[in-house]
């Protein structure tokens, strides 16, 4: 017999006459599609670390079950509930013994988890799964199901089960789908003419198409899609109660008649549509305080306003307002208005129903107003691509602030983080940066539209922030100080894509430095080509920015979703136009380029607790000033946590040029990493492989590549881009990592292993045999440990 040691599935922990259930798979022809059957099994296997039989539930649930005392925990539960019993009958304090019950009830409650789930170890693990001929029966009728609803009506599935050594079972499901059935005929059964108008005008959008395979989840869709289309005109009282399809495979081999009825209501013998009578907005609804007063009405766009203090602008409110007087009954603008005025974050709820009562249908839209006034303090770790460290923020906030629903926000931030020295080849020192900002969000743009426009666009969350900021840091080799003016425009379109458009964002920038670190800066720029001296020239800093962002349901881990943003920069426009006089009094630099980026990341659910995840990125910038450079900021950079993971951050490229080699490559590996290295170009990407581990604690698997290159800024030609040479100059890493995934957060820990290093020389660039966790290093690569907040990408 096996045991389970060493994390591995055996069979130590098994009862007589029962068999480990070790794998299932699915057998099938070729071209058909068997994405999701897997999941359908009624009995999973343990988790493990495929191809090895390893697995850490197992051996986690089996040690805890060790040392798990189920006696000792009733006992304990027992004398929990005497003890705070014996409390409340001591006191007679009615809030005192309130609270005794409410912690009793906790505590009892948590011990009764721990007797009915075992101790953390347990609840953590997996059991051994063990082999049931009953599962594997249901498991079949399950997949035979999800095939007839498919459109496979006479398929098959077959069971064949194999015992290997160590009493370990291989289920195997043979499935014979069988011939497709598709749709040959649609036709319609609906009674109501007005009805049938409406399904027949929208024909085009149905999912059940002539020739398509049968679907019973398109059999769904349809009867919701119906649903909404007759709610969006009008039909109020319409249910999906009413639709049924009728099949009929009797005619033609493998072909499908198919009737859609929608029957009529059995009192009324047709469906009404619902015509808008009044319009009527309570915008203080569940304030207290004011009972003894009556709230004013006043109409405004054939909306009654109805409130105690008349203290919000109407024409704002109007414009969210999508229903109307005299108007049909739609769902989807009754959502919308819902959200489209929850969007103003002025209110803590927002309510719109309907009264048929009198023979009248009027729309009711209640709010109720948040705090005006608001304050925020909050402390804790900034865990970045450096150290950590610690810092302290505040926020205050004042809505309504022009009663026409503006925000106001003031906030400061002060922290510590601790950054790699510049200037020195060992340690880190402390970095302090303080920030405060000042803005005010408008929920309109801000120039002129005409009231009908304001109203068409106000559907898509317009938004105008203007921004004025100043940030100050300062590290042991300089001292940097940045002014900031900005205006944005921020506008989304079905609810997935947004777009930002800031025409005015201006930056004034003045840094000192060491003296030590001006003749470095100075030094590089002159002989290496790094120009991160660009970085501290007092600067002026103008551009426009145009972006989008896609966001399909990314950041949700259970599901497929893709992620997509791409801006345009437009930097120095006006300064084509007009200079300011003050750029030249105060002896500031003024950059001209043009700039745009592209972000790809797409995350593919295999199953709920394994994840495919991928991302592509990249940008490019070019100078026209007549310093030829771009603001540093502006530059591109490779490696750290969110990049390519096996470089320092910041540290990869440009191109195939070396890096330095340090002086004593023992203590800190062959090359000397202590400079950024900025580039103009960037091409990036990263395949991940995500999974659950135990508990909370998930497992991933990853490679990396990318670089950056020198487009005008560096005549080194090891450092420039070429078409004939830049894929041969990719650097590559591989790695693994632990994700501690607390729902509220997901804390990263990353080891990064360079696999292919473009700055070594040719025929030496392979150095996944040269790594190293430990010195030490002399020629090999030491590993890179990544800390972070939420995913890569």
């Amino acid at each position: 017999m096996g045991a389970v040691t060493g994390g591995c599935i055996g069979t130590k922990h098994l009862q007589e006459n029962e068999k480990l259930l070790y794998h299932q798979t699915l057998e099938y022809p070729k071209g058909f599609t068997a994405l999701g059957i897997a999941d359908l099994y009624v009995k999973k296997t343990n988790s493990r670390l495929k191809p090895t039989a390893i697995s850490m539930p197992v051996a986690m649930y089996y040690f805890g079950k060790k040392r798990f005392k189920k006696e000792k925990i009733i006992e304990k539960k027992e004398r929990t509930e005497a003890k705070f019993d014996k409390k409340i009958e001591a006191t007679k304090k009615p809030k005192k013994i309130a609270n005794l019950q409410y912690r009793k009830q906790n505590a009892s409650e948590a011990l009764t988890k721990k007797i009915d789930n075992g101790n953390l170890f347990m609840q953590w693990g997996e059991p051994l799964a063990i082999f049931d001929t009953a599962a594997v029966r249901q498991s079949r009728i399950k997949i035979e199901t999800y095939l007839f609803n498919k459109g496979y009506f006479h398929s098959k599935v077959d069971i064949v089960t194999t015992e290997t050594k160590k009493k370990r079972m291989v289920v195997t499901y043979k499935i014979t789908p069988g011939p497709a059935f598709v749709f040959d005929s649609i036709f319609y059964n609906i009674p109501d003419s007005r009805v049938l108008s409406f399904v027949l005008k929208n024909e085009a959008t149905s999912f059940l198409k002539k020739g398509e395979q049968y679907d019973q989840s398109n059999l769904s869709k349809e009867r919701d899609r119906i649903d909404l289309l007759l709610k969006d005109n009008g039909f109020y009282d319409f249910s999906k109660q009413y639709i049924n399809f009728a099949l009929d495979t009797s005619t033609t081999k493998h072909k499908i008649r198919l009737q859609l009825q929608i029957l009529n209501p059995a009192k009324r013998g047709y469906h009404k549509q619902f015509k808008i009578d009044s319009v009527i907005f309570t915008t203080d609804a569940a304030v207290t305080g004011k009972e003894n007063k009556k709230r004013q009405s006043n109409i405004f766009r054939h909306i009654t306003f109805n409130s105690y203090e008349d203290v919000y602008s109407k024409k704002v409110l109007a414009q969210r307002v999508f229903v109307s007087k005299d108007s049909l009954y739609s769902r989807t603008k009754t959502f919308n208005t819902q959200r489209q005025l929850a969007n103003l974050d002025n209110f803590k709820f927002v309510n719109l129903n309907y009264d048929t009562s009198g023979g009248h249908f009027i729309a009711n839209l209640f709010t109720s107003p948040m705090d005006r006034y608001t304050w925020g303090t909050e402390a804790g770790m900034t865990v970045t691509q450096g150290f950590p460290g610690p810092y302290i923020s505040s926020n205050f906030k004042k809505r309504n602030v022009f009663r026409g629903m503006e925000i106001l926000e003031l906030n400061g931030r002060f922290g510590f983080e601790g950054v790699a020295a510049v200037t020195s080849d060992q340690g880190f020192y402390r970095s302090t940066e303080a920030s405060i900002n000042a803005s005010v969000s408008f929920p309109q743009f801000l120039f002129p539209f005409q009231s009908a426009a304001a109203i068409r666009y106000a559907k898509n969350n317009p938004r105008t922030k203007i921004l004025a900021g100043y940030t100050y840091t300062d590290r042991p080799e300089y001292q940097r100080s940045i002014t900031a003016l900005s205006a944005t425009y921020t506008w989304d379109l079905q609810r997935r894509l947004q777009f930002s458009f800031s025409p005015a964002t201006l930056n004034v920038i003045n840094s000192t430095k060491s003296h030590a670190f001006d003749s470095l800066l100075n030094y590089y720029q002159k002989f290496q080509g790094n120009n991160l001296i660009n970085a501290f020239k007092p600067s002026y800093v103008s551009s426009m920015i145009f972006s989008m962002t896609w966001n399909n349901n990314y950041g949700v881990a259970q599901k497929s979703s893709t992620f997509i943003r791409t801006a345009i920069e437009s930097g120095g426009t006006l300064l084509n136009v007009y200079s300011p006089k003050f750029i030249q009094d105060q002896g500031l630099e003024p950059y001209k380029y043009f700039r745009v980026s592209f972000d790809l990341r797409k995350n593919i659910a295999i199953s709920k607790t394994q994840a495919l995840a991928y991302r592509f990125n990249t940008g490019f910038g070019y100078a026209y000033s007549s310093n030829k450079v771009l603001p540093y900021e502006k530059n591109f950079f490779a490696g750290g946590s969110n990049s390519v993971r096996a470089w320092r951050p910041r540290r990869l490229g440009l191109g195939s040029d070396p890096p330095p080699v340090n002086a004593n490559p023992a203590s800190s590996g062959y090359f000397n990493y202590r400079f950024e290295r900025p580039g103009q170009l960037l091409i990036e990407a990263s395949v991940e492989w995500r999974q659950k581990l135990i508990g909370f604690l998930n497992y991933a698997l990853f490679v990396d590549a990318g670089n950056v290159w020198a487009v005008q800024t560096n005549s080194n030609p090891n450092a420039s881009f070429a078409f004939d040479k830049f894929y041969k100059e990719f650097g590559v890493g591989t790695g693994f990592g632990l994700r501690f995934d607390f729902t509220f957060l997901i804390l990263r820990f990353d080891v990064g292993i360079k696999a292919w290093d473009p700055a070594r020389p040719v025929g030496s660039r392979f150095v996944l045999p040269l790594m190293s966790f430990k010195k030490p290093y002399t020629f090999h690569e030491p590993v890179i440990y990544n800390i972070g907040i939420g995913y890569p990408f």
